[in-house]
């Protein structure tokens, strides 16, 4: 889906953000609808190695500042989780659409946010998205159950994201409705998904079965997660 097709634009270094929306490695915390496959313990080392991955994925690009955004409870933790390279900001307000809003106010120039569960993401996604941003009000990146993986603008938008549709399956729909009452030009990306349920991770460990080198920490706890329980992980629907 490509609400507005834009030209593609050679980016200038130093006006790029590539901001990865996280939180603290806490049972309970992250990752909560895979606990239909896995424990909680398992849940947590996974979430890791899939922000590691994400961190390396992110830092991969070329002339684009990177940093992690979270709830402000969360910073100090994550500040330990991370190398002191990685900047660390708390969002404003509670919730996952108070810290999209958020993520357009500390940067200059074209920024985008993704999650924090998306190694497996071809790198030209994000090169495109900061490209079209160029010409382009706002991106996005869509997923397969109705949501966004990626959302990047050239400067804030206050109510643009609306805190009811996060984590359903009108977020998109109510971000391009938004978008449009706004009178934001808007282009998306190819369609990519992140790791919510069992079935998506079921996806995730077969394309890094035949892939590693996309997310190479995910990929080994994956394969050695796999060797130590004696069933096939589960594929089980949304629930």
């Amino acid at each position: 889906m490509r609400t507005e097709v834009a030209n593609t634009t050679e980016r200038e270094d130093g006006d790029c953000a590539l901001v990865i929306m996280a939180k603290a490695i806490r049972a309970g915390a992250v990752k909560t609808r895979l606990a239909a496959c896995l424990p909680p313990d398992a849940i947590t080392s996974l979430y890791r190695c899939l922000l590691e991955d994400t961190i390396a994925l992110a830092r991969s690009l070329d002339g684009v500042t990177t940093a992690i955004m979270s709830p402000a409870a969360d910073v100090e933790d994550l500040r330990r989780t991370v190398d002191g390279n990685m900047q660390v900001v708390p969002q404003k307000g509670a919730g996952l659409a108070a810290g999209l809003e958020s993520v357009f106010e500390p940067f200059a120039g074209r920024t985008v946010a993704f999650n924090s569960d998306t190694p497996h993401l071809p790198l030209p996604v994000l090169q495109q998205a900061f490209d079209t941003l160029a010409s382009c009000d706002m991106v996005v990146g869509p997923t397969h159950d109705g949501g966004y993986y990626l959302v990047g603008a050239n400067a804030p938008h206050p109510g643009l994201f609306a805190a009811s549709a996060m984590g359903t399956g009108s977020a998109l729909e109510m971000l391009l409705a938004r978008a449009r009452r706004l009178g934001l030009s808007v282009y998306s990306t190819d369609e990519c998904y992140d790791v919510d349920v069992p079935a998506d991770l079921s996806r995730l460990s077969e394309e890094l079965r035949l892939a590693p080198q996309r997310a190479p920490r995910t990929a080994q706890w994956l394969a050695q997660w796999a060797g130590t329980t004696a069933e096939p992980m589960s594929s089980g629907s949304n629930p």
